[in-house]
């Protein structure tokens, strides 16, 4: 066993067949999430989907025999986007919702993500008591035995309760392509837009387990923006493999700043009266130049730090409905607790629509401030407060800014990987103090 700890800052993740993602685990771990949940509920039951990963099939049926043998009743749904099993935890009255995914990662990486009874992402409290019955398994017994069931019309259920955030609103005439990544949005998001009679184009939809994330997608822009003008579409969408991230073009092929399609959701729903609190939450990574330009339409802007189950956290804090991630990550509150990449998308397709604007002219809000991201490689993760040259180098650069400017240095949740952002109006200044605090990473920890 590498290590006693299974989650990280998004559930469980590794490389298929090594640990934790491999049978022996993630058996361990069905069992551990099915007596977690017995100690709650004497009947439980937990539904299970998947992205289009290969080994997918290995997970899925890894965790059914472990939550099976822990007395859980397990509804089998196949490849759904991730939001989907948040939707239909609550909707088929489930005491957890679990999705085998690895998100916007390769092919051979793989993942467990956990829904509680609501739908939210597991907090830190309940991930400590799994992995301390994972722990000390020998010391707990089950006399039941669960029984397994396959949901066919799940997916007609999502696709139907999706349709229904905008009321299902016609979008007929407008011409929408969509990149689906190979993965789990490929039989869904088409026939959602489809279904509201847009003329739809959809590329990367045919997965075959390995080609997930494979240079399409919300992390490769390149295959949307030119689909988009090939087709001539209004609007290009891409998805990330489990289709709760969502990249948009508009109808010249340029991709929207993530920050820009935050600033188009927040005023929208101010103007419609439906914002709470007339505030959102976003991240750390969010530009300065999006709270100057909510702050003056009277939007209070609450910043959290990075990573959608702390944005939905914040939401809750400050009774906000709307909050989202400049990565892409949007949630709707008002809809699902979770970011759902299709409802965000059918959001933006309807406020199109409804202004008969160009997204080209509609993103026209503000420019913003400039901003540099280096992504280090670093064979271990040591708090950078305890590295002395890397301290000081991020101290210097805040100085050098002051309030002209913001540095944010973070480890990836989910990769051996440093992220230095620098951000200020003078580019040529951010750049050098991002690389010098990245030259510093890469000194102490470079892998």
């Amino acid at each position: 066993m590498a290590t006693l700890k299974l989650f990280g800052t998004d559930g469980i993740r590794g490389i298929a067949n090594h640990y934790p993602i491999e049978p022996a685990t993630i058996v361990k771990i069905g069992k551990a999430l099915g007596l977690f949940l017995k100690k709650k509920e004497k009947k439980a039951s937990v539904v299970l989907g998947k992205d289009t990963r290969l080994s997918g099939y290995m997970v899925e049926y890894a965790l059914t025999s472990g939550l099976l043998s822990a007395g859980i009743d397990v509804l089998l749904v196949g490849p759904m986007p991730t939001p989907a099993i948040s939707h239909l935890t609550k909707s088929l009255n489930c005491s957890a919702g679990v999705v085998v995914s690895a998100s916007h990662n390769p092919a051979e990486h793989n993942g467990i993500k956990i829904f509680s009874a609501n739908g939210y992402k597991l907090d830190k409290q309940a991930e400590c008591k799994i992995e301390e019955i994972f722990l000390k398994l020998d010391s707990y017994a089950s006399e039941d035995v669960g029984k397994a069931y396959r949901i066919d019309d799940a997916r007609g259920r999502y696709i139907e309760f999706v349709k229904s955030t905008i009321d299902n609103f016609s979008l007929d005439g407008m011409r929408i392509a969509i990149d689906c990544a190979n993965g789990a949005s490929y039989s869904i998001a088409p026939k959602v837009f489809s279904e509201l009679g847009a003329e739809v184009f959809a590329i990367n939809n045919a997965p075959d387990g390995l080609n997930i994330n494979r240079n399409c997608g919300a992390l490769y822009p390149e295959a949307i923006q030119s689909e988009v003008k090939k087709r001539k579409a209004d609007i290009g969408i891409a998805f990330d493999g489990d289709a709760d991230r969502l990249l948009v073009c508009d109808e010249k092929g340029r991709v929207l700043a993530g920050d820009i399609l935050i600033a188009i959701f927040a005023t929208h729903l101010l103007e419609q009266d439906t914002l709470s609190r007339n505030a959102i939450v976003v991240t750390k990574m969010s530009n300065m130049a999006l709270d100057k330009f909510l702050n003056e339409k009277g939007i209070e802007v609450i910043r959290t730090d990075v990573g959608d189950k702390n944005v939905m956290q914040a939401m809750r804090e400050h009774n906000t409905n709307f909050g989202a991630e400049q990565s892409g990550h949007i949630i709707f509150a008002d809809y699902c607790v979770t970011p759902d990449a299709i409802i965000a998308a059918l959001q933006l397709a309807r406020i199109l629509k409804e202004k008969g604007k160009k997204l080209s002219k509609l993103a026209e809000l503000f420019t913003l401030y400039p901003q540099i991201l280096i992504n280090v490689p670093v064979k271990e993760k040591i708090p950078f407060e305890n590295i002395p040259s890397v301290r000081s180098a991020i101290e210097r650069a805040k100085d050098e800014l002051g309030d002209e400017g913001r540095v944010f240095v973070r480890y990836s949740g989910t990769e051996q990987l440093a992220r230095v952002m620098v951000e200020g109006k003078n580019k040529q200044k951010i750049k050098l103090l991002a690389e010098e605090i990245a030259g510093a990473i890469r000194k102490e920890l470079g892998a």
